[in-house]
């Protein structure tokens, strides 16, 4: 079996040797090593040197594993300021109140996680106490992405500083009643304490990547010098298994960003089991960050094991360690001293023989709790080498225990991510260790007490010291009291108004020409954050590179290959577009970081992402809903969008379903524009709403989605029709009658409504012609631009009749006293229209594109999927035979006809 350690050859191999001789003396000197001292001495050299050559800037290929010990020894920590037996009393508050506060909980069956703030409390304290800067000083602070299942020993810790109660504690993930503690972090449900939700796994590794890109985005562009803040994601091992979690490891260190630190709690346990069983997870996050160009900091072993490693004359301890797979060293956690000194020393006849120099409390000692994730000492030293790391982003691999200081039955053991309590004995002997002043009295009844040493202690006075010294309280999320961004000028909305007269124009690009507009405004144009993943040119925008430049911190080293053309490729340090290359995940974390700077930053920005409908929505929900709870701002665009209008892409590319994954996302307004001025007045008030002002009863904290299509048509002038801005906010207004279109009918025709959103509109219209035409049937076409809303305000309206308000939902004001049933297209599955049936009095039917999609031109694609102009009008006829207002055999004629 090939050692995949070994050295490979290099293209240092293919280089023409100028001094054979001294190869070969060089070649001789590594022989004899091996010879006399042993293969590992010749290794142990050669690591050496290759640190060395690292070290002097020597171009190699950096070394992607190093020895499974500490990257800083314990002579070379910094003395850590401040009080460590204060902090050590504080800290062992936390522990127990996080552990108190989830057994309290557990009665209710309402669950929660105890054994990871348990074996991460050390790496959270040190960074309060010393690093973690608040929001007192510039507005911004640093960013803490706090591990999900952390969150118990967060809440202890503001129960401590007094910013919680004992009431907010008994009413974790007990929400309903308004007074309660999320399960995790939420900014939706607690906003003044949450900034970043975290625990949909690996979402919060990619989000502090893009974080601190978009904090360099803010101060080159010159909108705020927010240099000094400092991104820091905590994080599990087990969580880097997720795709999302080294997604942008690559961009993280391309861009140099030395404003982010990765702390992983290497437990070696996920949710079920070891991370790594038969391997060893830290070294394999070793290689794979120092690969990706990451500054690593390994803190592995406390300082209980410097007496072991002054002990290791010949390395066998170091060789030993690196060898034993992660399962194994949950294994030493659990057992005697007498099984680790066989199974462990007894491997080694060198490790043997150290064994018989240590005492058995020193292995236990060792082998159960000295981790260096537990010690100030050790976390401090590596916090403060991330800091003083210059030209990289840092990455701390700190080992722990997971159940730390909770008791045999929780420590290291595989199913302690589901146990949620511990019992009272268990509950006193926690007390004893961690040398709290909590009497047995306190315990009546079996109920476990929270503890606090008391509003004016030493310990509360030195944390809310510490915590004034840094800036003020953390985590906290704050909303700056700024004024409202002014409206754009009026004429970037009403150039749309008049249409596009003879000229064909897809709504994709009336949406491009408005943003164009926009971005020119002297108010807010700078607070455009235009985002695409590579596509720019497919939805055409790169007229905007030249004017707005592509952002890169590099500038521009090289001379673009269409420097000579009008609308070349253009970087600048301040450019203003984020073109992400192919990452739709990429691409939505630095909207989210964009959307929510008005939070974070105290800097309204206004993120507009552009992307592929298809691979939008599908592929990134989960990154919506984080938007959504982050309480995010801005416009998505799902460019191309509908399943019949990309001609020949076919079936991965044609989308029919996106509006109906944003309809799951309670803070998503779905929009599906037919017309120009349709855009223009959906923008317009949602930058009123999200970025001016809110009406009575709404919320600013939405995103808009909009679908727009690549399918050029003639744009209308907009119809002069009264309150024509409300309904296409609300969701619906007619667009046309019969007769307002000039098509004549017999006196008592039968009618019927058409509803049509986005490109179907044109279907519709077309419809509506020959059913008057051919059929004597009038058709009145309505434009839907938002099926969502229009079920929203009607859920809205439900809600309220039973709390005993009568109100009539707006889609069936709007339908008040047409004539005729209702029918429902849209080139999305029939899902999309059916949201709003249950709430129309006429007869409703719909027609759509369910299935999947297919390669073909529009027409065909449109007649395969029955949605086309003869497709409705053979639906139509069909809804009025049922009603005996047309003949049956009509439906049959038509079918005939159309040839269907």
């Amino acid at each position: 079996m090939t050692d995949p350690h070994a050295i490979r050859p290099s293209e240092l191999d293919q280089l023409p040797d100028r001094d054979p001789e001294e190869t070969a003396e060089w070649q001789a000197s590594l022989d004899a090593v091996a010879q006399a001292a042993g293969p590992h001495r010749a290794a142990y050299l050669m690591r050496r040197t290759l640190e060395r050559a690292e070290g002097t800037g020597i171009a190699l290929p950096a070394l992607l594993e190093t020895d499974y010990v500490n990257t800083i020894p314990t002579a070379a920590e910094p003395d850590v300021p401040g009080d460590e037996e204060m902090e050590r009393r504080i800290t062992a508050w936390n522990r127990w109140n996080a552990a108190a506060m989830v057994t309290r909980g557990s009665k209710y069956g309402v669950g929660g996680h105890i054994a990871t703030f348990a074996s991460a409390a050390w790496l959270y304290e040190t960074g309060f106490n010393h690093f973690f800067r608040g929001k007192g000083g510039d507005g911004s602070g640093d960013q803490l992405y706090i591990q999900g299942h952390a969150s118990p020993g967060i809440y202890a810790r503001a129960f401590l500083d007094g910013r919680l109660t004992e009431d907010h504690l008994d009413n974790f993930r007990q929400e309903a009643g308004g007074n309660g503690l999320p399960s995790y972090p939420h900014p939706r449900r607690l906003p003044w304490l949450w900034e970043f939700p975290t625990v949909s796994m690996g979402l919060g590794p990619l989000s502090a990547i893009y974080q601190a890109r978009f904090n360099r985005y803010l101060t080159h562009r010159g909108i705020k010098d927010v240099s000094s803040s400092h991104v820091w994601a905590f994080l599990g091992d087990g969580e880097m298994d997720e795709p999302e979690s080294t997604a942008a490891l690559a961009l993280a260190a391309r861009e140099e960003l030395d404003n982010l630190t990765f702390v992983i709690n290497c437990n070696l346990q996920r949710l079920d089991g070891p991370v790594r069983a038969n391997f060893k997870i830290v070294q394999e996050l070793e290689a794979q960050f120092r690969g990706a160009g990451w500054n690593v900091v390994k803190t592995l072993w406390g300082t209980a094991w410097d007496e072991l490693f002054a002990l290791d004359t010949t390395g066998a301890l170091v060789r030993r360690l690196r060898e034993v797979p992660d399962a194994q060293v949950q294994t030493y956690q659990t057992r005697d001293a007498a099984y680790i000194r066989q199974d462990f020393f007894g491997k080694d006849p060198a490790l043997a023989e150290m064994a018989k120099l240590l005492s058995d409390d020193k292995i236990l000692e060792c082998f159960h709790l000295s981790r260096g994730g537990h010690e100030a000492r050790k976390v401090h030293a590596a916090y403060r080498a991330a800091l003083e790391h210059k030209g990289a982003p840092t990455v701390i691999l700190a080992q722990t225990v997971k159940g730390f200081t909770l008791g045999e039955g929780f420590a290291s053991k595989n199913a302690n991510h589901q146990m949620k309590k511990l019992t009272v004995d268990e509950f006193k002997a926690m007390r004893d260790l961690l040398e709290l002043p909590i009497p047995d009295a306190r315990f009546e009844g079996g109920v476990v007490p929270y503890g606090h040493p008391g509003a004016g202690s030493p310990e509360v006075r030195y944390l809310q010291e510490r915590r004034a010294a840094l800036g003020g309280p953390a985590p906290a999320r704050r909303v700056h009291p700024v004024a409202p961004l002014p409206a754009p000028a009026e004429k970037a909305f009403a150039a749309f108004d008049k249409g596009s007269g003879s000229q064909n124009v897809a709504t994709t690009m009336a949406f491009v020409r408005l943003v164009k507009d926009l971005v020119r405004d002297r108010e807010t144009g700078r607070r455009w954050v235009p985002i695409v993943p590579d596509e720019a040119r497919t939805f055409g925008m790169e007229s905007l590179f030249p004017s707005l430049g592509i952002y890169s911190p590099k500038g521009q080293t090289y001379e673009p290959v269409d420097r000579d053309q009008l609308m070349y490729y253009r970087e600048a340090t301040n450019g203003q577009i984020l073109n992400e290359g192919i990452t739709e995940a990429g691409s939505m974390a630095d909207f989210i970081a964009a959307s929510t700077s008005y939070a974070t930053h105290g800097e309204p920005m206004i993120p507009f992402y552009i992307f592929y409908s298809m691979f939008g929505w599908q592929r990134t929900a989960d990154q919506m809903w984080q938007l959504g709870d982050q309480l995010g701002r801005g416009f998505l665009v799902g460019a191309t969008a509908g399943r019949t209008t990309l001609t020949g892409e076919g079936l991965q590319h044609a989308d029919g379903h996106s509006p109906v994954i944003a309809a799951t996302n309670p803070a998503a307004l779905t929009y599906d524009p037919a017309f120009a001025y349709e855009i223009a007045v959906i923008v317009k008030d949602g930058l009123r709403r999200m970025y001016g002002g809110t009406l009575p009863g709404e919320d600013p904290n939405v995103f808009y989605y909009l679908t727009v299509y690549n399918e050029p048509l003639p744009q209308p002038a907009k119809p002069s029709v009264p309150g024509i801005d409300q309904g296409i906010v609300k969701g619906l207004y007619r667009f046309n009658t019969a007769e307002s279109a000039g098509l004549s009918a017999l006196a008592n025709a039968p009618r019927i409504q058409l509803l049509a959103s986005g490109t179907a509109i044109h279907w519709a219209l077309d419809a509506q012609k020959l059913l008057a035409e051919e059929w004597d049937v009038a058709a009145d076409v309505w434009s839907a631009t938002s099926w969502g809303e229009l079920r929203r305000d009607a859920m809205e309206a439900d809600a309220a009749l039973l709390r005993g308000e009568e109100r009539v939902p707006y889609v069936r004001q709007a339908l008040q006293g047409a004539e005729g049933p209702v029918l429902a297209v849209s080139d999305y599955m029939r899902q999309v229209p059916d949201q709003i049936a249950q709430w129309v009095e006429q007869d409703y039917s719909s027609l759509g594109t369910d299935g999947f999609g297919l390669s073909d031109t529009r027409d065909a694609a449109r007649r395969h999927f029955g949605v086309d102009a003869r497709s409705i009008v053979v639906a139509a006829l069909a809804q009025l035979a049922r009603r005996g207002e047309v003949r049956t055999a009509a439906v049959k004629e038509a079918r005939d006809r159309y040839g269907l």
